[in-house]
């Protein structure tokens, strides 16, 4: 004993209307085939749900307690099907995205507020935490996607190179470095070195000597944030490194940056996902849109300061 879905909608849209005639029309059915739907729905449940004759139809007393069950699954099915469709549409969804404290504070704003303008119906939450805490964020489900400099692999993530930018160097305004017209690694020995703890300088002396060159990186300052830095760097209690997206909060603290060269460092940020599991449209879309928004943006990155290359 099994009705169909169709014959269950022919029954409510009957019930709904009172007429073969209007419950045929909303169906976009002949009104042969809906009473073939009933007939066959009766058929099914071997006893009568409808009461027929020359004028009318009513419901029997099994078709009206019938009528608020079938109801509610058709109610609820063409409910759960539009919301599907609005997800495939991008008419609805939520994105979830961990990102290290700096990159969450200078590049994802601008791409969320691009993509929402694109997308408003999207909502996308912005999870701020410390680098090492990015996978762990995806591996657990917390967040759909997560971005973040290169780290060893880690199980259930897949990694997908979103850019790789020089490292620059970052001082004040009026700074002697201005009158450089090259800025290379061995030029931090020569002004308070403030920089991050962990595995930010560490991967920094490891760069330095896989690239054969013997740079004195010794800081003079180390801080849990690059906010902390370029604000120590404002105050003039040194110089920092970064990279270049973080161009927004440099400006604002009205620091300059120049490229590093000698040797020329480079660090790749990764797109991390978790394994062999489906993201929804919402955060597909938004990938993607990361990927147009990174490719097509002028990061502005300065080998001279612009004094210096007017005299060169």
């Amino acid at each position: 004993m099994n009705p169909t879905l169709r014959q269950m909608r022919a029954f409510v849209a009957l019930a709904r209307t009172g007429s073969f005639t209007l419950a045929a029309e909303y169906l976009h059915v002949t009104q042969a085939a809906l009473s073939g739907l009933i007939k066959e729905l009766e058929t099914t449940l071997a006893i009568r749900v409808v009461d027929r004759s020359t004028r009318r139809i009513a419901l029997s007393d099994v078709g009206r307690e019938l009528y608020p069950l079938f109801s509610k699954i058709i109610d609820d099915l063409d409910g759960a099907l539009l919301d599907i469709v609005n997800h495939t549409q991008l008419k609805k969804g939520v994105v979830r995205v961990a990102a290290p404290q700096l990159m969450a504070c200078t590049l994802l704003p601008q791409v969320i507020a691009a993509y929402r303008s694109a997308y408003p119906d999207i909502q996308v939450r912005l999870v701020d935490c410390a680098v090492e805490h990015v996978t762990p964020r995806v591996v657990s489900g917390e967040v759909d996607l997560g971005i973040g400099p290169e780290r060893d692999g880690t199980a259930q993530v897949n990694a997908t190179v979103l850019f790789e930018m020089p490292f620059v160097m970052v001082y004040p305004r009026g700074h002697p470095l201005e009158q450089r017209a090259r800025l290379t690694w061995s030029d931090l020995s020569d002004y308070p070195f403030i920089s991050l703890q962990g595995q930010f300088t560490e991967r920094l002396l490891s760069d330095m000597h896989s690239a054969l060159r013997e740079v004195p990186l010794n800081p003079a300052n180390e801080v849990t944030f690059m906010t902390t830095a370029l604000a120590m760097v404002s105050a003039g209690l040194g110089v920092t490194v970064c990279l270049p997206y973080a161009e927004p909060l440099v400006r604002l603290h009205q620091l300059n940056m120049r490229q590093l060269y000698e040797p020329e460092l480079t660090r790749r940020f990764f797109v991390y996902r978790r394994e062999n599991r489906s993201l929804s449209p919402a955060a597909e879309s938004f990938i993607a849109f990361l990927f147009s928004f990174v490719e097509a943006h002028d990061w502005n990155i300065p080998a001279a300061d612009a004094g210096v290359a007017a005299h060169l």
